[in-house]
């Protein structure tokens, strides 16, 4: 660093990078964590499971543009800064999350509900594409190179702490206004909540530094002057962004978004959780975990980050599918006996008549209580018609509330998880930090992240539900996704990276 640039204490560094990407990793995740209620918000009553499938593709469109946001954000960064860059980032992530808590609903405006919401959403993956390489960047260049692993896992923090943020607000403002009226229009209230957060990390962000790396390729004419031709064109180069993909950042992703945001679906969608339920175990797991995110971090430094992240992959591959299927038997109450039920409360019939007909739907819906404190609602849904009589519903068991000891033994399958999650997450903004030179950095690691965690892996959840929705498929069919791209990445990463660790990266 040379002498007569400003010299930012690092701690301030990572404290002002990290509180501004964990804000965007909350604004970018509360969409997923409120898929189902969104669903019926965005899409006609009758829609069934294909809102919630259509919910998860504007999600999925987030994540599939990040690459683009990448490019078009890391030329910037490398051409103008990185400071200014992901203030920008910031600013356009942090509105679009706001005005997505003031789209209409579909009984409002029809489908511009759902076309609104998924512009707001390609803006918000385009922002994120290219906020994360920014603040992965700035915090290296200043840490020093024998701590750079330890340094940039507080950025890798910020993920997991958003999706944190996100539930913890989320199960707040339900419980304080009741599951009627959150579902109703509560569930505004996260997304409008972003615009404070995110005023608060502009006046931060406005107060940082120049990172000294940059400055001084500024200072001596040495920025580039064609960051995607220089990333892109030269074969070297080029060859190091195909390999961080498919070796690290491939992997990487899909471990990320199964043993969170596909867990988070699955207990919901799946096992039918309770919403608090699945969200306090969720929550429980990430707290216990997010920890050894600097642990694996600073390990990097010592071991390097190669074998820390491939472990993770090979763990993954091993035991998704038990712990789904635990998941499974352990939420299965339709084995349980009449000796084990303490009670059983019906609720009063509902019914409403079906649009533009004679016919009505009536629910009978009925608490039962077990004598280990797990209980569940028993829901059927029948069709009431003037010609037909009535025509009767499946029932639908929901609403499981676990009994204390599984409850806990599921925080301990979902803490697995994310310790997966730390693993390969937390050594990676080092690893590829230290493939690139200092003028093309910003976009040439933007781009294999954004691709390996954007695509790969943020598609997780609507793939898996997708595959395991096809006639014939069961419960566990679609995490074969996950294990077979973590599979393919292992195998890459094992045969051609290196296990760099302390690589000099001021060129």
């Amino acid at each position: 660093m040379s002498d007569n640039l400003p010299k930012n204490n690092i701690f301030k560094v990572i404290g002002a990078s990290s509180l501004g990407t964990l804000i965007e990793w909350y604004d970018f995740y509360i969409f997923g964590s409120l898929a189902v209620i969104i669903g019926h918000q965005l899409f006609p009553g009758d829609a069934g499971a294909s809102a919630l499938i259509n919910t998860l593709a504007i999600f999925a469109a987030g994540f599939i543009v990040r690459p683009f946001g990448a490019l078009v954000f890391g030329r910037l960064g490398d051409l103008i800064g990185r400071k200014y860059t992901f203030l920008l980032t910031l600013v356009l992530m942090g509105g679009s999350t706001f005005f997505i808590g003031l789209i209409p609903s579909y009984k409002s405006i029809g489908y511009a509900a759902p076309i609104l919401v998924l512009i707001l959403r390609l803006i918000q993956g385009l922002a994120l594409g290219g906020e994360y390489g920014g603040a992965a960047t700035y915090v290296a260049e200043h840490a020093p190179k024998d701590k750079r692993g330890f340094f940039t896992s507080w950025i890798q923090t910020t993920a997991t702490l958003g999706l944190f943020l996100s539930l913890g607000i989320i199960v707040i403002t339900k419980n304080i206004l009741g599951a009627e009226t959150f579902g109703d229009w509560g569930w505004r209230i996260p997304f409008l909540l972003s615009i404070v957060l995110v005023v608060v990390s502009i006046y931060i962000r406005m107060k940082m530094h120049e990172s000294p790396m940059f400055s001084k390729l500024k200072a001596e004419g040495n920025v580039s002057k064609n960051p995607l031709k220089e990333s892109f064109n030269n074969k070297a180069n080029f060859k190091m962004v195909l390999l961080a993909l498919f070796g690290a950042t491939m992997g990487q992703g899909v471990i990320w978004y199964t043993g969170q945001f596909y867990a988070q679906s699955f207990l919901e969608n799946t096992c039918k959780l309770d919403f608090n339920d699945s969200r306090y175990i969720l929550l429980w797991g990430i707290a216990f975990a997010t920890p050894f995110f600097v642990v694996f971090g600073a390990w990097s430094d010592k071991v390097g980050r190669k074998w820390i992240m491939l472990s993770g992959m090979l763990l993954g591959i091993l035991f998704y599918r038990p712990i789904y299927q635990m998941f499974l038997d352990d939420t299965d109450y339709t084995k349980i006996e009449q000796t084990d039920i303490l009670s059983v409360t019906p609720a009063p019939v509902t019914s409403i008549l079906i649009a533009n007909s004679t016919d009505s739907l009536r629910t009978v819906s009925t608490k039962v209580m077990l004598r280990n404190g797990a209980s569940f609602n028993k829901v059927q849904t029948d069709t009431v018609s003037a010609t037909k009589g009535i025509l009767l519903g499946k029932e639908v068991v929901k609403d499981k509330v676990l009994p204390k000891p599984v409850f806990w033994k599921f925080v301990g399958l979902i803490f697995f998880q994310i310790l997966l999650v730390t693993m390969v997450y937390g050594p990676i903004a080092a690893f590829l930090v230290e493939l690139f030179p200092t003028k093309i950095r910003y976009t040439s690691m933007s781009l294999p992240y954004h691709i390996g965690n954007g695509v790969f892996g943020g598609l997780v959840p609507f793939i898996a539900t997708l595959i395991a929705s096809f006639s014939g498929a069961t419960p566990l069919s679609g995490l074969w996704y996950p294990i077979g791209i973590a599979a393919l990445s292992l195998v890459i990463g094992a045969i051609y990276l290196s296990n760099k660790r302390d690589e000099n990266i001021n060129d």
